[in-house]
C-alpha cells in the first residue's frame, strides 16, 4: 500500500468510514519524497527512540520505523486508531499511543519506551496546537533535537535572525534553548486535503546551555516578553506597561546604561542585549 498515494489514501480512510476533521488540523502528505526528506533530516538512527505526535495515517511514521531503533505515535483521534493499527502492522518497531500530546507527561513517557535511546522528536504538526506543543517538547529536556513539520510562516518566524523584525518574544525563548534552522519547505499541493498555506521543516537542536547566561532567568523573559507587549511602541514605552513597577525612568536609565538607543522597539533587540537590560534593571 502507497501511503501517500491519493487512491490508496482513500481506499484506505473509506475501508475505516474516517472523516477528516478540521479542528484537528488533518492534511496527509501525499507526495513519498516528503516524508522521507523529513525522515532524513531527524537525524534518527539505530540508537535513537523518535516520539511522533499526530502520525495521521503513518506515512512520517513509516520512514522513521526504517531509520530508528523504535517510534512511539500519539494520536488524539480515536478513528484513526484502526487505520494506524491497520498501516503500522509491518512494523514491529512501531507503538501507536492513544492520547492528548499536550496532556501526557511526555518525559515519563519517553524514560518509560525509549529506555537505552537517545530520544528524539519528528513530526507533522497540526497547525493548531504548534506553540503549546513545541513548548511542552523544548521544557521536555530529555528530547535532543525536535524536527518539525509546520506553517511556513510559523517556521521562519521561530528561525528568524535575532534583532530582526521576523521574531517574536517565542522565537527569542526557542532560541534561548534551542538552536533552530528552516531545513526546506513544503507546498500546500503536497497535502491531502490542501490546507491554505505551504508549509516548511523546522530543525530544532538542544543546546548544552543557553544561548546567554542570565542572573534570573524568570525575570529575564520577563523582560523579553515585555518588549514584546505593545509590540508597535518603543521599547521604554513596552516595558514600562509591562514592568509599572520600575517605572519608566528606571527603564531608560537601563537602557542608557546598555547604550540602547532611547526610540528603539523591542524586536531590535537580541538574546544578548536583553541579558544586559535585565541585568541592569534588577542592579
Amino acid at each position: 500500500m502507497n501511503l501517500c498515494g491519493r487512491e490508496d489514501l482513500r481506499a484506505l480512510l473509506g475501508r475505516h468510514g474516517f472523516h477528516f476533521s478540521k479542528s484537528m488540523g488533518q492534511n496527509f502528505l501525499i507526495d513519498p519524497a516528503v516524508p522521507a526528506a523529513i525522515s532524513a533530516a531527524s537525524q534518527a538512527g539505530g540508537s535513537c527512540g523518535v516520539l511522533e505526535i499526530g502520525p495521521g495515517v503513518g506515512c512520517l511514521t513509516a520512514e522513521l520505523a526504517e531509520r530508528a531503533g523504535r517510534v512511539v505515535s500519539i494520536e488524539l483521534d480515536q478513528k484513526l486508531l484502526p487505520v494506524l493499527a491497520e498501516t503500522m502492522a509491518p512494523y514491529p518497531n512501531v507503538e501507536i499511543v492513544p492520547g492528548d500530546a499536550l496532556k501526557l507527561d511526555l518525559a515519563a513517557l519517553a524514560a518509560e519506551k525509549f529506555r537505552g535511546l537517545r530520544p528524539l522528536v519528528c513530526a507533522n504538526l497540526p497547525y493548531n496546537i504548534t506553540t503549546p506543543v513545541l513548548t511542552k517538547l523544548v521544557e521536555t529536556p530529555c528530547f535532543e533535537s525536535v524536527t518539525v513539520l509546520l506553517q511556513k510562516e510559523v517556521a521562519r518566524r521561530l528561525a528568524a535572525a535575532q534583532g530582526s523584525s521576523g521574531g517574536g518574544a517565542f522565537t527569542l525563548w526557542l532560541q534561548y534553548h534551542m538552536e533552530t534552522e528552516v531545513l526546506f519547505d513544503v507546498p500546500a499541493a503536497k497535502f491531502f486535503p490542501a490546507p491554505k498555506v505551504d508549509s516548511a521543516v523546522l530543525r530544532c537542536v538542544r543546546r548544552e546551555r543557553p544561548a546567554v547566561e542570565t542572573e534570573d532567568e524568570a525575570f529575564f523573559f520577563r523582560v523579553v516578553r515585555g518588549a514584546f507587549l505593545l509590540r508597535r511602541k518603543t521599547l521604554v514605552n513596552s516595558l514600562s506597561a509591562a514592568l509599572p513597577e520600575w517605572g519608566k525612568e528606571r527603564v531608560q536609565a537601563a537602557m542608557e546604561t546598555c547604550g540602547l538607543p532611547p526610540a528603539v522597539r523591542g524586536e531590535k533587540l537580541t538574546l544578548e542585549d536583553f541579558a544586559r537590560l535585565a541585568a541592569a534593571l534588577q542592579n
